[in-house]
């Protein structure tokens, strides 16, 4: 992976969510991105959205050096197509590969926009759970972990928001915006009440362009995957499993 220049060109995907998003960039730089939020299924859309996209910045598949995805927690379904894509791209030439976390993908959206704020990721896990992660955004460029990726109830989320330091703005951020929000507002969370506030609709939902801005940060850390070595990350069991695991429990 010591052939990659400082700048590469990179193709990246998320399919974890409704949306299926897809970016080139040079670098940090945005030469092209698309975003479809369900019109079609996410194995229809990406690698057309892709295709189009490398044209459209001038490129061809070989010049892309990095190929990033979001990995997961997400859709099982989506989080399977965005990895097995970029595998697919980036096996002819073994270019390397991220696999960023979507929830971290998600709080770089908010960048800049919500400094030296609490940025909270929330996709909708369905069974009244969200996806979650914490992010303090400061001024040193990437925004500060303050947590693993986990998937939790929204009262739980709120009690360990009333213990996090320091005490910040709250922005959230993902598919479950609109959801995370009206629990808020009929909660009795009147502290996290006081320190919401609204992110802008345009950055509510995946980007891949933060996909590939965390993807840089993990080449430069040395934490990028082959396509062989590249893996979805789920938090639990898709449902398959957890009926497949009942059936099983039940006969024995």
């Amino acid at each position: 992976m010591n052939d990659l220049n400082d700048k590469p060109y990179i193709l990246a995907l998320d399919s974890t969510a409704v949306t299926a998003a897809a970016a080139v960039m040079k670098g940090e730089e945005l030469l092209a991105s698309a975003a479809v939020n369900g019109v079609r299924t996410h194995s229809e859309t990406l690698l057309a959205a892709a295709d189009a996209l490398i044209g459209a910045a001038g490129l061809k598949i070989s010049d892309i050096g990095l190929f990033a995805c979001a990995a997961g927690p997400g859709s099982f379904t989506g989080v399977r197509i965005g990895v097995s894509l970029i595998k697919g791209l980036a096996y002819p030439k073994n270019k390397p590969c991220a696999g960023v976390s979507t929830l971290e993908a998600l709080a770089y959206n908010l960048h800049i926009t919500a400094r030296d704020a609490l940025i909270v990721p929330v996709m909708d896990a369905r069974r009244s759970q969200f996806y979650n992660a914490l992010f303090l955004d400061t001024a040193e460029g990437r925004q500060r972990r303050l947590c693993a990726d986990r998937v939790l109830s929204f009262d739980e989320l709120m009690e360990d928001l009333l213990t996090v330091e320091p005490v910040k703005p709250i922005f959230f951020v993902g598919d479950g915006y609109d959801l995370a929000v009206s629990k808020l507002t009929a909660s009795d969370f009147d502290g996290i009440k006081e320190r919401f506030r609204e992110t802008p609709r345009l950055l509510r939902r995946q980007n891949a362009a933060s996909v590939g801005a965390v993807a840089l940060f993990d080449m430069a850390e040395e934490r990028l995957f082959t396509h062989q070595t590249l893996a979805p990350v789920y938090l639990r069991m898709s449902q398959a499993e957890r009926v497949r695991l009942s059936g099983s429990k039940e006969k024995n």
